[in-house]
Parts: C-alpha cells; sequence; structure tokens
C-alpha cells in the first residue's frame, strides 16, 4: 500500500511545550510531580507520564506539595490561585495559542462584553475560557444553540482554539445576522488551520485517510469528521494495533495524518503498519 503522510501531523508547539516542560520537571527530581487534570489528550503519552512519577490531579486538595503542572489546555483562573495559595509550586503549561484566547476575554469582560465561545461545551479548554469570562461566558456548539441565545450587551465572539473552521465561520455569520455588532475573534490556532487544510486537500488525492491520536482529543476527531464530510473513508486509530487489514487492503493509497496530541513514535508505527499491508 502506498502511504502519505500529512506534512502537519503529531505534536503542535502548544503540546511539545507542555510534555517537554514536565519531562524536565521529572528529570529536576525535585519532589512529586502532578498534573491538573490531563497534561494532553493522548492516553499513550499519559501512560508513558505516570510510568516516570507523574501523577494526575483532578481536584485542589487541602493540602499537598510539590509541583502541580496547568495542563496545555489551561485551567480557570480561580482554579490557579487557589493551587497556588496551597503552597504548591505552580508550572504554568497552558499552550500560548490558549493564553492569547484568555487575555481577549479578560480585557473585555473588564469592559462589560459578554463572551461567546464556539466550542465544544464539555472540553478543558472551554471550561478554562469560561473561567476568565465568568457570568458573562456563553458557550455556543452548533447552530440549534442559537435558539436560546440572547445577547442584550455588547459582545464578543472567540472560538476554541481547535475549532473547525467551517463551523466557526457558520455559527459567527449567523451570530451577526441576530445580533449586529458583535466583535469577533478567529482564536483557531495555526496549527489547526493547516491540518484541517491539509485534510481536505489530501481527500482529494487519496483513497482513504487514516487519522492518528486519542478518542478524546477533539482536534483528532475533526479531522475525521472533515474527511467523512467529504466522502472519503475515514478510519480513527489510537494505535497501530486498531488498523484493520482486511478493510483497508481494498484501497491503494492511504492517507495519515495525526492530532496535535499524538507523538511521532506512534505515528511512525502506524505508517510501517500501513505500508506492510
Amino acid at each position: 500500500m502506498k502511504v502519505v503522510l500529512a506534512r502537519h501531523a503529531g505534536f503542535c508547539m502548544g503540546v511539545r511545550r507542555a510534555v517537554e516542560t514536565t519531562l524536565k520537571l521529572v528529570d529536576s527530581r525535585q519532589g512529586p510531580i502532578s498534573t491538573f487534570g490531563p497534561l494532553i489528550h493522548n492516553p499513550q503519552v499519559l501512560e508513558m507520564l505516570e510510568e516516570k512519577g507523574v501523577k494526575v490531579m483532578e481536584e485542589v486538595p487541602a493540602d499537598t506539595k510539590g509541583t502541580v503542572v496547568i495542563r496545555a489546555h489551561g485551567v480557570p483562573p480561580e482554579r490557579k490561585r487557589r493551587l497556588e495559595e496551597g503552597g504548591v509550586v505552580v508550572e504554568d503549561a497552558t499552550c500560548p495559542r490558549v493564553v492569547k484566547v484568555q487575555a481577549i476575554i479578560d480585557k473585555y469582560q473588564k469592559e462589560g462584553y459578554t463572551t461567546v465561545i464556539v466550542g465544544d461545551r464539555d472540553h478543558a479548554e472551554v471550561e478554562g475560557l469560561m473561567g476568565h469570562a465568568g457570568a458573562a461566558g456563553i458557550v455556543v456548539s452548533r447552530l440549534t444553540d442559537l435558539d436560546e441565545l440572547k445577547l442584550d450587551h455588547p459582545y464578543i465572539v472567540v472560538s476554541q482554539t481547535t475549532q473547525d473552521e467551517k463551523v466557526f465561520r457558520e455559527i459567527t455569520e449567523a451570530i451577526l445576522e441576530r445580533f449586529p455588532g458583535g466583535k469577533v475573534f478567529n482564536t483557531i490556532c495555526d496549527s489547526t488551520h493547516k491540518r484541517q487544510d491539509e485534510v481536505r486537500k489530501m481527500c482529494q488525492e487519496i483513497d482513504t485517510l487514516v487519522v492518528v491520536g486519542g478518542r478524546n482529543s477533539a482536534n483528532t476527531k475533526r479531522l475525521a469528521e472533515i474527511a467523512h464530510g467529504l466522502n472519503c473513508p475515514v478510519f480513527l486509530v489510537e494505535t497501530e494495533d486498531e488498523l484493520e487489514p482486511e478493510k483497508l487492503k481494498k484501497f491503494q493509497c492511504a492517507g495519515v495524518t495525526a492530532g496535535a496530541s499524538t507523538p511521532a513514535w506512534i505515528i511512525r508505527q502506524v505508517v510501517t503498519a500501513l505500508e506492510s499491508i
């Protein structure tokens, strides 16, 4: 089988920064290390970190020691403040692209604006952004959510950094049509732009697309959804063990892309397995 690997696949800048930050702390051996929430959305990387002694913290404890790493998706500011007041060393590994969105929300929230976040309501990044928006924050995940949307004050629209470009455009156009005068900030990160554009182009040249990444990774699932929407047969796998040779062998050319939290070693293993079919 011929395999075409996307140029933009695997760790993005923010994920690489978060993982490298955590591994450097492990190497320094300066007491217990935890991450607040899963550092990134990839079970294999999380398993590797667990083997190195890095624990995942889901709630702010009453008493803890050591270093706590803020995950790449960020956390609500109040939660970060409570961690710092608890006496731990806080290492903030929030993706700089997410920090930029947080800063936009902070600026306009102080000026009395409502913040509309286009994103997945239960996603860790959106939870953190809502912490910055406060009571004036609203999450819109799909066009049907606009049926209940009420905007009585000046407002801004921002996006989860891994949102689908097409979905963001459709939703913002509909919001502006119903509530003219809002300020729109397309905060989808450059890495997401490139991956989604590349998938759209690849689907014109390949027989099938294999998307590699964690099932709980929003940006990974969106790559698969884009391919599916273009009627390109798509397989979403976390590792090469999940490939289905019997289904794949009917294709002559397979494209491979990967989510922003997928490590290079897993991508290589998938490509090698596909080439052997």
